[in-house]
């Protein structure tokens, strides 16, 4: 189970690598730019997710439940900034192609798989935390 929610956080963070490289490329993060999603939101949700994902490496080196549960809490405000952004991107997108901002940049597909392996790893830690799967 720890290791299937690793693998899920690395295919969350490849999607989260995608859109955060296509925001910045777009000038996302310029003052101007027309982005709904404000620099401190989306650069908060990346530095809570690497610090997550640290935790959970740090889980897998030693088994200490603790950094188990420290991962888990850091994803609980991660998955919160990240449901924030996906509503501010929605009307942006359902706006597209009138409006050529960063926010507007950001492909469906991606957006989606983000946050489905997003959901999937926070159930995954959540059941590792608690033990499950366990031999």
């Amino acid at each position: 189970m720890a290791v299937a929610a690793l693998v899920t956080w690395l295919v969350t963070a490849g999607g989260g690598f995608v859109m955060l490289g296509i925001w910045l490329s777009k000038g996302g993060h310029r003052p101007g730019g027309g982005s709904r999603l404000a620099p401190g939101l989306v650069f908060g949700h990346f530095a809570l997710a690497v610090a997550g994902l640290l935790l959970w490496i740090g889980f897998l080196v030693t088994d200490e439940a603790g950094l188990a549960w420290a991962a888990f809490v850091v994803l609980l405000p991660v998955a919160l900034l990240g449901f924030t952004m996906l509503f501010r991107w929605l009307p942006v997108r359902r706006a597209a192609p009138a409006e050529d901002t960063a926010d507007a940049r950001l492909p469906v597909p991606v957006v989606a798989a983000h946050g489905l392996f997003a959901a999937t790893t926070l159930v995954l830690v959540l059941l590792a935390a608690l033990g499950a799967g366990e031999s």
